[in-house]
């Protein structure tokens, strides 16, 4: 007895304590260990998704931008070059040969430039240029640089009869900034071609290409027609240029290159566009929410350890004064036991009182009550046999039946224990269809043996409502009390027919006919009463249904209907709305 007046060591293998600490610190870590590995696996997909967009947006928002600018460039360098009044202009000047008629011309050029610059705002310095002449540059609407020439310019594309170079330093005397220029040839009646050029307005293509969009820093990279790129960025570029294939950029699918993800944008005037954003940046946002993650989850983590703590101490300290009650017990039984102030623990002290009590009255009536209380310990072991002994001697019974050679026994046996199994649950209560026949089968073919030649079973099952959902152990008891109350004197037919409801697909008949001598209208009337059937003998099988019915589908008034006429036998049908298996189960619980 002295053993439960030490409470063992608190860490010792097997003890509550340490199987109470190592349950509550997983119960209590488990959930933030899941919740940080599931929020940064979405967070990350989330954000990656939403990363990616937000590039995709911000560069063609940009690519659109370039290829207004390039219709811009191409529909003025059009009006100067095609159209009919400053070409005519134009040919006037290079024809004329006295001062004061150049002067006056170049000042209605002039004029002209200036008019559609002032309506085109994306247009920037304009020049009227004839390389073999001995003062190439005719006209222009701003100063130039000194050695003012088209031979060096990077070529872009070529788009709508124009040539775009770029980007590259404009020509603009006072300017440093990059520009994208067109050159297109100027209809004119001479010999030696004369251009019009044309750049982007000032800071426009920097204005384009403008990393304030992505909210990171990215790098933009511009490719001509044949694929090769440009740096379009101040600084060095953080990929060699030269090494950049617009295709193999394309083909790598999204996967990092070289430390950097591409992003790209081919438009239809020939050239393309690409930023790269480097790991670090492009990560920068979900390396953030890691971090918030990581402090969060150091947070639950002890707060995890401060709750297991907490609940270990309230939870084991009631264990130690209810086993020290135990323990009391052993010493005096008539001492009342004493409460801890917790709800849970005081409901199991005072169940241990009420247990004292009767433990003590059992002792004391021990000594006059010993036959009494043998038979009642007798019929207690007889309640909890284990109703699979009926399986297992069936079972012994058709492994004789088989050594005996027997068939038609180890037959019956066999068809038994596979009712039985099923009846008694082996399955689960919500079935298909399909499966509610098979067993239905097995008991025909048991009936079959007893009454042989005087009943015959037939089974109509409508194709493809096998599957459907349905209680277990429907069918029998119809089919049961058509077998005990249907039987015809010229030999019995019962029939079975699954179908759907041709009024209502959604519905599902379940039909038991029978050719017996059938029951007039009052017996029909008072069937269903518990009382009328019982006198019957169709009680239990009824009421089952019945009660069936009102546990899976809210009620049995309409669904259990009963046909009969006098002589022309009887036909039980039940109708029950087509539903899941998890509806079914959901409905039974009452929810």
């Amino acid at each position: 007895m002295s053993r439960y007046l030490k409470m063992p060591h608190p860490f010792k293998s097997g003890t509550l304590r340490r199987t109470l600490v190592i349950y509550l610190l997983i119960a209590c870590l488990f959930p933030p260990i899941l919740f940080s590995v599931y929020t940064y696996s979405s967070l990350h997909s989330i954000l990656t998704g939403k990363i990616r967009s937000g590039i995709d947006a911000s560069l063609k928002q940009e690519a659109t931008g370039m290829e207004n600018m390039l219709n811009d460039l191409d529909f003025v360098s059009k009006q100067f070059a095609l159209d009919g009044r400053l070409a005519e202009l134009v040919n006037r000047y290079l024809k004329a040969s006295q001062t004061y008629d150049k002067a006056e011309i170049k000042q209605d050029i002039e004029d002209s430039l200036n008019l559609v610059n002032f309506t085109s705002p994306n247009v920037g310095l304009t020049v009227y240029y004839m390389p073999k002449a001995a003062e190439p540059v005719l006209f222009n609407n701003l100063p130039v640089t000194e050695g003012f020439s088209i031979d060096n310019l990077p070529p872009f594309v070529q788009y709508k009869g124009a040539v775009f170079h770029g980007p590259h330093r404009t020509q603009y005397k006072n300017s440093d900034n990059t520009v994208i220029s067109s050159l297109r040839v100027v209809r004119t009646e001479q010999q030696t071609p004369v251009y019009i050029y044309l750049e982007s307005n000032y800071n426009l293509f920097r204005k384009i290409l403008n990393s304030a969009l992505y909210g990171m820093k990215v790098s933009h990279y511009v490719f001509d027609e044949e694929g090769d790129a440009l740096f379009a960025d101040d600084g060095e570029p953080p990929l060699d240029p030269k090494q950049l294939r617009y295709e193999e950029i394309a083909a790598s699918g999204g996967c990092p290159y070289r430390g950097y993800y591409l992003f790209g944008y081919e438009s239809p005037q020939g050239w393309k566009l690409m930023t790269a954003v480097s790991k670090n940046e492009f990560n920068r946002e979900i390396n953030d929410w890691f971090r918030r993650l990581a402090l969060l989850f150091a947070f639950a983590f002890g707060f995890a350890i401060v709750l297991a703590t907490l609940v270990w101490r309230k939870v084991y300290g009631s264990i130690r004064k209810v086993n020290r009650e135990i323990v009391r017990m052993t010493r005096d039984r008539e001492a009342p036991v004493q409460y801890m102030q917790v709800e849970e623990f005081d409901q199991l002290l005072g169940s241990f009182q009420d247990m004292k009590t009767t433990v003590n009255g059992l002792i004391t009536e021990i000594g006059h009550n010993e036959r009494a209380k043998y038979q009642l310990e007798t019929e207690k072991l007889l309640s909890q046999i284990n109703p699979h002994f009926l399986h297992n001697t069936l079972n012994t019974v058709q492994w004789v039946a088989r050594a005996g050679g027997q068939e038609e026994i180890d037959r019956i046996v066999t068809l038994l224990v596979q009712v039985l199994q099923y009846n008694m649950g082996k399955n689960s209560l919500i079935v298909t269809v399909g499966q509610e026949l098979e067993a239905l089968r097995h008991y025909i073919e048991l009936q079959s043996y007893r009454y042989e030649d005087e009943l015959s079973f037939s089974i109509d099952v409508e194709p493809g409502t096998e599957s459907i959902a349905m209680p277990r152990f429907l069918l029998q008891p119809l089919v049961e009390n058509a077998i005990y109350h249907g039987q015809s004197e010229e030999g019995g037919e019962i029939r079975v027919v699954v179908e759907r409801q041709p009024d209502a697909p959604g519905v599902l008949t379940l039909r038991v006919t029978d050719n017996g001598p059938g029951m007039n209208e009052e017996t029909l009337a008072g069937l269903l009463e518990d009382e009328g059937a019982s006198r019957r003998g169709m009680g239990i099988g009824l009421k089952y249904v019945k009660r069936l019915l009102e546990s899976y589908y809210y009620g049995s008034g309409d669904l259990l209907r009963i046909r009969s006429v006098p002589g022309a036998g009887t036909t039980l049908s039940v109708h029950i709305p087509i539903r899941s298996e998890v509806e079914l189960y959901d409905q039974s619980a009452g929810r």
